[in-house]
């Protein structure tokens, strides 16, 4: 870990109806600086070297589990979507109540924050976090110093798909048994880092042996996905938003393709917009030194 930033242990806090689990690295007394994890990704992806260098800038970094996800409140009593038809089949949508929204997982980091009695905070969302942090901005202005919307999207149906093998990661359920799920899980991170920016086998082999320990869910994997299709287009809606925003994008990213941040950047008035040459759909530590500073230099 970066030498002299302190960590604390992990916490809860019931927010919004949901318990959330969180920890923090850095001083309290810094600028707050919320990290907002993708689809079904637990908040160790945040890894640990990576919260501490961004709080080593000066900032108290707070990291936690979405709901249905990790340590976090399950919601099983709300049941398991159809994502396959629902992802297939779009116009289905129309009529389609999601278990919860994409707003309500927007509460819940404001419940965080309003928890750790913080005001507004700087916001860095991944994927489906950028989604997340996106309304927040929109909704909840007065909450957020910055955004940092990072391999995300509008949500515009227009947008280019995943490529075959991102689209068949959202609709094929992750193994129940654990030495299944870690090899399913160290496959699905080497497709989605790419080639130029990877992990190692080990660090992929531990990461995903931390998750199924911590509590894997295919169901709540199905309940945020489904989230996501039902939020659609966010495109006018950012059109409204006045606060600094950067967005990071990868130009090898499979899931989310390239397109999906640039229309994000040309949708927000003033947002600032960086392209990572190789950087796929996940964060290996070869890309650390460009987001950190990018990042950094926003958060100001």
């Amino acid at each position: 870990m970066t030498k002299d930033v302190p960590r604390s242990d992990l916490e809860f806090a019931q927010v919004n109806g949901v318990k959330i689990a969180y920890d923090t690295f850095g001083d309290p007394k810094a600028a707050p600086m919320l990290l907002i994890m993708g689809l079904g990704t637990q908040m160790v992806f945040w890894d640990d070297q990576f919260c501490s260098q961004l709080a080593a800038h000066g900032y108290w970094v707070i990291r936690f589990d979405n709901r249905d996800v990790g340590l976090s409140s399950r919601l099983d009593e709300l049941g398991v979507p159809k994502v396959v038809e629902l992802y297939l089949h779009r116009e289905l949508l129309k009529d389609f109540k999601p278990p919860y929204t994409i707003e309500d997982m927007a509460g819940d980091a404001l419940g965080l924050m309003r928890a750790l009695e913080i005001e507004a905070a700087h916001v860095v969302g991944v994927s489906m976090g950028g989604m997340i942090g996106q309304v927040m901005a929109i909704n909840h202005p007065d909450c957020l110093l910055t955004l940092s919307s990072i391999m995300s999207s509008t949500g515009d149906p227009s947008l280019p798909a995943p490529s075959a093998e991102g689209a068949q990661l959202l609709i094929t359920p992750s193994p129940e048994e654990r030495e299944a799920f870690i090899e399913y899980s160290v496959e699905v991170w080497q497709i989605l880092s790419g080639t130029t920016y990877t992990f190692s086998l080990e660090t992929l082999q531990e990461m995903a042996g931390i998750s199924f320990d911590r509590g894997r869910s295919a169901a709540g994997f199905a309940r945020q996905l489904s989230a996501i299709l039902a939020n659609g287009s966010r495109r006018e809606r950012l059109k409204s938003v006045k606060l600094p925003v950067l967005v990071i994008h990868g130009d090898a990213d499979p899931l989310m393709p390239l397109e999906g941040g640039i229309d994000t950047a040309n949708s927000i008035p003033g947002a600032k917009k960086l392209i990572i040459e190789g950087m796929g759909h996940a964060l290996p530590p070869g890309v650390w030194p460009q987001v950190i500073e990018a990042i950094t230099q926003h958060a100001v």
